[in-house]
């Protein structure tokens, strides 16, 4: 189910919901659907560093909760997904750009060079750097896919509290990608708890 409501509007509705309809499922044709959706987002250079691993198999969420401190909501919500980073996500880079020339979006020889400049900067980048920038690139895709799903009628809820070394072990995951959180998305089965916000006079200083 797809609302209309404007997009502040499902900012504000939005909530962190920790109870889940247990017998609730959603069609993997719709998370894709959500997915591919989110996959707007920017990222830096548009490298689009993002991979998913979609769990809504109840025994493997089971599974997953025992190095995620037991949270309620992995085993209840109607499916988890795992937001994971891709270091090498730069090795993607020509046929980004090449996409781009297919679609219009850039001449050739443009885009040949972005292309090549992705490979020769990220290329030389220490690891430490890339997983920051993936960190970076992965909060920006996982509030989308929150603000999508709260549109199509979901609630969901961002935890980064498991153990990722375990989760990647769990989950055979190469050493180019690294678990960055989980989001749990279903049907609430009671309302969240509202939360305050600090004022935003004490948050925004203007340049002097």
């Amino acid at each position: 189910m797809t609302t209309t409501k404007p997009v502040k509007q499902i900012m504000h509705e939005r909530k962190s919901v920790r109870k889940y309809n247990a017998n609730t499922t959603i069609s993997r044709e719709t998370i894709m659907q959500l997915l591919e959706d989110a996959t707007s987002s920017p990222s830096s250079s548009n490298m689009q560093p993002w991979r998913f691993i979609v769990i809504d198999d109840k025994e493997i969420q089971k599974n997953i909760n025992i190095f995620s401190f037991n949270q309620e909501q992995i085993e209840t919500a109607s499916a988890i997904i795992a937001v994971i980073g891709d270091t090498e996500m730069y090795l993607n880079a020509e046929e980004i750009y090449s996409k781009n020339v297919e679609l219009g979006y850039m001449p050739e020889e443009i885009a040949s060079k972005l292309a090549q400049d992705s490979l020769a900067m990220y290329g030389a980048i220490p690891k430490e750097a890339l997983l920051n920038i993936v960190h970076f690139d992965a909060g920006l895709i996982s509030m989308q896919i929150m603000l999508l799903a709260k549109e199509m009628g979901y609630d969901t809820v961002a935890m980064g509290g498991f153990d990722k070394s375990k989760f990647a072990e769990y989950m055979e995951l190469p050493s180019n990608e690294v678990p960055i959180l989980l989001l749990a998305i279903g049907e609430a089965a009671g309302p969240a708890y509202g939360s305050s916000r600090l004022p935003i006079e004490r948050l925004v200083r203007f340049n002097k």
